[in-house]
């Protein structure tokens, strides 16, 4: 199969919105942290968002990835749980992690060894396979969507018209503007937190308060939001680290889901030993310890006792019962309220009318 170019791939494109213009042809790009000055012919951080000719071009119409499977899986645990999500993502990222665990499609570009292909596609071929495997969510994932929203949009306002929840699997290296723009259109936000270390967030390519501003922001404007830390072993496995990250979101909400997930090795960190889950452990508990209420381990499917569960923080119940990313026992309705003490759980419990 021929090799994909960026050539290519800008035949996949249309003018975006999410800009800012400047003298002399010159633009700002707002989709991500980076806010990427741009001269006419150059392109952003991530490779995939130029300036043509004084505009802004960015990509559209298709897909490098469609994959159906539980909602768990992304994860959202606090959103329709034992119910199908249909994944779809592009190509490229405003990242560079060494971990990358979906570097195939974000590293394109970057890396000879990613995947260079594509498929188009329109909002409602998508949307035509969400229904048709039955799922209730349409998550963009596998690339950092933030680089590609106007493109999520498209998608998005079909599936709302069709019914569908949404939701972004994202680094959070987001922009006030970018927000505001994807705003109307969707419902559900994970944001990988990925260490509490600015000097690590660079190496990453990222800005470490922009991460955090944005977790804030996404709160308050009210998407259901759940973070992700992928703890890894001698990086990002410390105890002044794990507080850090915990007393940041207790400070956001006591009621964020925190998702403290296993690292294996992979792609440039394959010489990292895998998380053990004494450490999984250890983070839950600092998170319990700041006043969070919902911590939870993943990547250990069964080994991680009742820390895959939701339990009520009134009575101590267990409300949803998991192994993995499989819902064995779901006792709580579209209400969201633990049906022995009453006590509201926080999150997305029912399908739009």
């Amino acid at each position: 199969m021929p090799t994909l170019t960026l050539t290519d791939l800008d035949t996949r494109t249309r003018p975006g919105d999410l800009f800012h213009p400047l003298e002399n042809g010159k633009l700002v790009c707002t989709a991500c942290g980076h806010r990427c000055t741009l001269k006419p012919g150059q392109r952003g951080v991530c490779k995939i968002r130029y300036n043509l000719d004084g505009k802004l071009f960015v990509p559209y119409a298709y897909t490098a990835g469609v994959q159906n499977d539980p909602i768990e899986k992304k994860p959202f645990f606090h959103a329709l749980p034992g119910t199908n999500a249909l994944s779809f993502g592009m190509l490229g990222c405003d990242f560079r992690c060494a971990y990358c665990q979906n570097w195939f499609t974000s590293q394109t570009f970057r890396d000879d060894r990613a995947t260079q292909d594509c498929q188009p596609t329109t909002p409602r071929e998508i949307c035509d396979v969400a229904l048709r495997h039955g799922s209730k969510t349409i998550v963009s994932t596998y690339n950092e969507p933030l680089i590609t929203s106007e493109w999520a949009v498209e998608v998005f306002k079909e599936a709302r018209a069709r019914g569908l929840v949404t939701g972004y699997v994202s680094n959070g290296h987001g922009t006030p503007e970018v927000l505001e723009y994807v705003r109307p259109w969707l419902d559900l936000f994970k944001i990988d937190l990925k260490c509490f270390d600015e000097k690590k967030y660079k190496l990453l390519g990222g800005n470490f308060q922009e991460v955090l501003d944005t977790i804030r922001q996404v709160h308050e404007m009210g998407f259901w939001l759940e973070i992700v830390t992928l703890v890894i072993p001698d990086y990002n496995d410390s105890d002044e680290e794990l507080n850090g990250i915990a007393e940041f979101l207790a400070d956001v909400s006591l009621d964020i889901p925190w998702h403290v997930t296993a690292f294996h090795p992979d792609y440039k960190m394959g010489d990292f030993g895998a998380t053990p889950i004494v450490t999984l452990d250890r983070a839950r508990n600092i998170g319990f310890s700041k006043g969070l209420r919902y911590v939870y381990s993943g990547n250990r499917p069964g080994e991680v006792g009742d820390s895959e569960n939701t339990i009520c923080p009134g009575c101590r119940a267990t409300l949803i019962e998991r192994i993995g990313f499989h819902v064995v026992r779901n006792r709580l309705g579209e209400e969201g309220a633990c049906p022995d003490c009453g006590e509201k759980i926080p999150g997305r419990w029912a399908c739009p009318v």
